[in-house]
């Protein structure tokens, strides 16, 4: 998969990891998706203006992802555009890789990119147009098929950091704030290949500081997708939402052994008081 489709929609960017983080088959996708969703807790709160969730193989984080998706179902008619921030893992460069293409793909269908949203975003510095970072990382591509079975129907942002400082990331993620059309996620997981109990320990001052906005005390040991983090927390702030973690596990509570784990947290922001 790697030469980019091409189709009546345009280029579209297909899946590169299905088969291995997630499921292939489109109904199978569909049913684990639902049944993780399904699972979460439910919640007559209002629908969250932005998530932190986590981006490993679903076997391992899609028990707490799920607990961060269930959240906007009540969105469904609400929101029609994602902003999509996470790590790039394969490619190293400065600043932020946005996406050219017309779509993404994933067994579930096609998701069209708000070509606007993108323009704007590549006219700030450090920000520019490339496919290559894109083409086989997983950090956005695991939270397509959750928001395809949560939304429905919408327009996605793609935003892969490199190398990118807190105030270049809250400057573009406050350009694409939007209103309530609109939700920002920040793709991360936390602390890696600890054993158990270090990494509860761990993870849950990592939980501690973003529900206190502190994301200056964040590095890539604490979550590798602290750049995004970062700058959502600093414009979140800025804008007085409330942040609320709602599940914080690791590998060794969902699948494998808990000598040496991954954590994983899914964080909801919403306006004060709801």
């Amino acid at each position: 998969m790697k030469a980019d489709s091409r189709s009546e929609c345009g280029r579209v960017r297909p899946p590169a990891q299905a088969g291995r983080f997630y499921p292939a088959n489109p109904a199978q996708l569909r049913k684990e998706v639902s049944d993780y969703l399904a699972a979460a807790p439910r919640s007559t709160g209002p629908v969250p203006k932005a998530l932190i969730a986590p981006h490993a193989g679903y076997m391992y984080s899609g028990p707490i992802a799920g607990s961060a998706y269930a959240r906007l179902e009540s969105g469904r008619d609400q929101i029609r555009r994602v902003v999509l921030v996470g790590p790039s893992h394969f490619a190293r460069f400065h600043g932020v890789a946005a996406s050219g293409m017309d779509a993404f793909e994933t067994p579930l269908g096609r998701v069209p990119l708000d070509r606007a949203g993108i323009a704007c975003a590549a006219g700030l510095p450090g920000v520019a147009i490339s496919e290559d970072p894109h083409r086989e990382e997983h950090s956005l591509e695991v939270h397509i098929p959750f928001l395809q079975v949560v939304l429905g129907e919408f327009e996605l942002v793609p935003l892969l950091v490199g190398e990118a400082t807190q105030s270049e990331m809250a400057r573009l993620i406050e350009v694409l704030w939007g209103g309530p059309e609109s939700c920002i996620v920040a793709s991360t997981d936390l602390s890696h290949y600890h054993n158990y109990n270090t990494a509860r320990q761990f993870d849950e001052a990592t939980a501690r500081a973003i529900e206190a906005f502190e994301g200056e005390r964040l590095d890539g040991y604490d979550a590798c997708g602290f750049q995004g983090v970062r700058g959502l927390l600093e414009v979140a702030r800025d804008r007085g939402l409330e942040c609320r973690a709602i599940d914080l596990r690791n590998s060794g509570d969902t699948a494998g052994s808990r000598s040496r784990v991954v954590g994983y947290g899914a964080f909801v922001l919403t306006a004060p008081g709801q």
